[in-house]
Order: structure tokens, then sequence, then C-alpha cells
């Protein structure tokens, strides 16, 4: 062996294999708590009511939009619910509202359009976070 060679035996490998393994799955889970990119975000009217979330016509029926840390939906025209953005199973924030799911990006949790659980890993609904429309708004309620 020369002066500029480096001896690693398999002990030392299977250490080192098992530490980039870990550091992988750490990085994976970095996003826990971040925003979302903006995916399906509005923007509050500027126009509206102090507080407003979203324009009613901003939230399509049988979907919705995440509006900071609220997910306001329409099931049925004229029916607006307010939940949780914080996906239950590790705090991410849910992305995406589409084909009638609230999707969370981290493990695939999906939540029906009223917070329940269709999808885990989460078993706990979204929490319900009370909305009310106020002319052409909906605004906390």
């Amino acid at each position: 062996m020369t002066s500029n060679e480096i001896r690693i035996d398999r002990r030392t490998a299977v250490v080192g294999v098992g530490a980039i393994a870990a550091a992988a799955t750490l990085a994976g889970c970095s996003t826990y708590g971040n925003t979302n990119g903006g995916a399906a975000e509005v923007t509050p009217p500027a126009d509206g009511p102090a507080g407003a979330l979203a324009k009613t016509t901003d939230v399509p029926v049988g979907g919705g939009v995440i509006a900071g840390d609220t997910v306001i939906t329409q099931p049925t025209a004229g029916t607006f619910v307010g939940l949780s953005a914080t996906c239950t199973h590790a705090g991410c924030k849910v992305a995406e509202i589409a084909d009638g799911t609230i999707n969370c990006p981290c493990h695939g949790s999906r939540f029906g359009l009223d917070g329940s659980v269709s999808g885990g890993p989460a078993t706990r609904p979204l929490p319900a976070k009370p909305v009310r429309v106020e002319g052409d708004s909906i605004v906390p309620g």
C-alpha cells in the first residue's frame, strides 16, 4: 500500500452507507412545516372585508383552495367548509385539492372535502376551522 492509499474495512463501509441513507431520509422529511410552494393557494382579496381568506368565486364546487393555514372547500354549491391545512399524520402542509381530495405531499395522505381521511397514512381527519360568507368573501368565522 502506498502512502496515498486509504484502506477502508468492511465495518467502516457499512457504517458509512448507513449514514448516507439516514441523511437522505432526513433530507426527504425536511419539508415538514414548510409552505407548499403556492400550489392551490389563493391570495386574500384586496377588496373584501378585513381578514378575508378568499372570494366565494375562488372556491370551485366539488373542490377547494388553500388560503394560508386554512383549506376552504365547497362540497356542494353554496356550502363552504374550513379546515386546517396541516396534515394530521406528520404536520406537513397539504399541497393541493384535486379530484375531490385534499392531498398531502409528504407521505400521500388524502382527505375528503369535509376533512375526513380518504387515504393514509393519516388516521385522523383535518380539524375544522370555522369560516363564513360575508358578501362575496369567505372570512374566518
